[in-house]
């Protein structure tokens, strides 16, 4: 059975930084893109950070220049460091991964979450 597995929450003071980590583990012949979403309480998903195979990386514009998506494809993981946090920040953070398996037919995996908060 194939799983993301985020780590990294918790509780950050406003102006703080926390790392979030997603690896994937199971059966799968490969990893394309991944992506960090995040979800607060009352609002619409949001998608935060998206970065190809390749490294590509591409962000919403509320984390422009304060998150930093990476990956390493070697442990099948994607990281998400994010500096200058705000109150606003505050959510749910989902990894989502596109993963290809060994037909070679692609298909898509959430983790489960891992909390942020961000207050004083």
């Amino acid at each position: 059975q194939v799983q993301l597995v985020e780590s990294g929450g918790g509780l950050v003071q406003p102006g703080g930084s926390l790392r979030l980590s997603c690896e994937a583990s199971g059966s799968f012949f490969s990893v394309g893109d991944m992506a960090w979403y995040r979800q607060a309480p009352g609002k619409q998903r949001e998608l935060v950070a998206t970065i190809s195979k390749g490294g590509t990386p591409n962000y919403g514009a509320s984390v422009k220049g304060r998150f930093t998506i990476s990956r390493d494809n070697a442990k099948n993981a994607a990281y998400l460091e994010m500096n200058g946090l705000r109150p606003e920040d505050t959510a749910a953070y989902l990894c989502n991964a596109r993963l290809m398996d060994y037909d070679l037919q692609w298909f898509e995996r959430w983790g489960q979450g891992t909390q942020v908060t961000v207050s004083s």
